[in-house]
């Protein structure tokens, strides 16, 4: 009993520890592994358990489908790693899960023996004379003061000079429409994440693919995971060279890795639509303009944007060319919106098509489009953004978008 609450007193302070702080699907994750493994000891745990129990997955969850609780396990080890390197370096329980299994052990450091050496060098000291130990120990902290404040003043003038240096750079260099736009995600401590879409496929990369269908395709089907279009990787790409000019970085996850932790926690660029980036679904997302598929007629499949409020002049959906012809238009979205949390930005730069994500992510890293933006917006460059929906109709030309006119803007609460 005295083990099992040491166990359980560990838990605790990991949960409570700065590596899971803001963690909650990871503690929840912890402490439903170390409540198992007390109550039943070497027992192993499926996955389809912890989906269902503690992620809230419904009963169809096929872990050869949805990855999502490997990943959460493995982010787990990570944290645990990160604890125990830092904090809980002299703790004396030790928590791991180790790899290849989900049954959390626990390690009971015990103290050991003071050696013989350790007694004769502690007697040693002991037998020196006391003044002269005070005297040593005084000259050395005076020369280690010495030290640690000439240090503390270079330390100090190098880091304000690097600062009013990056201060005159983020003035002069960065363009005013930039610095309203991008605010939200520059100014935190964090960087943001660029989640890019990572739609399912059913098939042989050498033969063929197809978007995934769970009714078509059952479930047994082994399933690629590890796609994304041409567009998607121009647009991080794009979206990383902007984010140098603003002296910022980002951090780049794939759609299939996406979990609500991030969406709590970290301002979001989505890249691609929900119809393929499928992690968008799981937050609220545009309510002006929303992505569908055509569901009968002719063009039966295809993606679209719904226009729900239709004003004066617009069409009721955003169609862009047929999918068996080349591609010569379509239509993107960009959307800045609320996130889970009401402090978090999420902005959403997608298209029917991966050309059309491409031309999203262009429109706002580009200075012109940028400043026409924020001008139908009546936003100036020392004003504040306000979220709304946009929809820009895109030309494309040998599978390169060429040219993109703002065709539909929405200011939303």
């Amino acid at each position: 009993m005295i083990e099992r609450e040491q166990n359980l007193g560990q838990i605790d302070k990991l949960v409570n520890s700065h590596a899971l702080h803001g963690s909650e699907q990871l503690c929840k994750l912890l402490r439903y592994l170390a409540k198992h493994a007390l109550d039943h000891p070497g027992t192993p745990i499926k996955e389809y358990q912890i989906a269902t129990e503690v992620f809230g997955r419904s009963a169809d969850f096929d872990p050869q489908l949805d990855s999502m609780v490997r990943v959460q396990a493995g982010r787990l080890r990570v944290k645990l790693a990160e604890y125990y390197n830092s904090d809980g370096v002299e703790d004396p329980v030790n928590v791991e899960l180790p790899r290849g299994t989900y049954v959390l052990s626990f390690h009971h450091r015990n103290s050991q023996p003071k050696s013989h050496a350790s007694s004769d060098a502690q007697s040693y000291r002991e037998s020196q004379p006391i003044g002269r130990s005070v005297r040593n120990w005084a000259i050395a902290t005076v020369c280690l003061g010495l030290l640690l404040a000439a240090s503390t003043a270079v330390i100090l003038s190098l880091v304000s000079d690097r600062n009013a240096a990056q201060a005159g750079i983020s003035h002069e260099a960065i363009p005013g429409a930039f610095r309203v736009f991008w605010h939200g995600f520059i100014s935190g401590p964090e960087e943001p994440w660029v989640i890019f879409s990572n739609a399912k496929f059913i098939g042989r990369p050498e033969v063929s693919l197809h978007y995934y269908d769970a009714d078509r395709d059952g479930r047994d089907r082994p399933v690629f995971d590890h796609y994304t279009g041409v567009g998607e990787v121009i647009a991080v790409h794009e979206l990383d060279t902007l984010f140098d000019t603003l002296h910022r970085r980002i951090r780049v996850k794939r759609g299939s890795l996406f979990s609500l932790d991030d969406a709590k926690n970290n301002n979001l660029i989505f890249v691609g639509s929900p119809l393929e980036n499928l992690s968008l679904l799981e937050l609220p997302g545009s309510q002006e303009f929303v992505f569908h598929r055509v569901e009968s007629g002719p063009r039966k499949g295809d993606p679209e944007i719904l226009n729900v409020h239709p004003q004066p002049g617009e069409p009721k959906q955003f169609l862009g060319g047929p999918s068996n012809e080349t591609l010569t238009e379509d239509y993107g979205l960009i959307a800045l919106v609320h996130g889970l949390d009401a402090n978090q930005s999420v902005l959403i730069l997608a298209g029917n098509t991966t050309m059309a994500t491409q031309a999203a992510v262009e429109y706002v890293c580009h200075k012109n489009t940028v400043e026409e933006l924020l001008l139908r917006l009546s936003v100036s460059q020392t004003g504040q953004l306000t979220h709304f929906e946009a929809v820009i109709h895109v030309k494309v030309t040998r599978g390169v978008p060429v040219s993109t006119e703002l065709v539909a803007l929405r200011k939303v609460s």
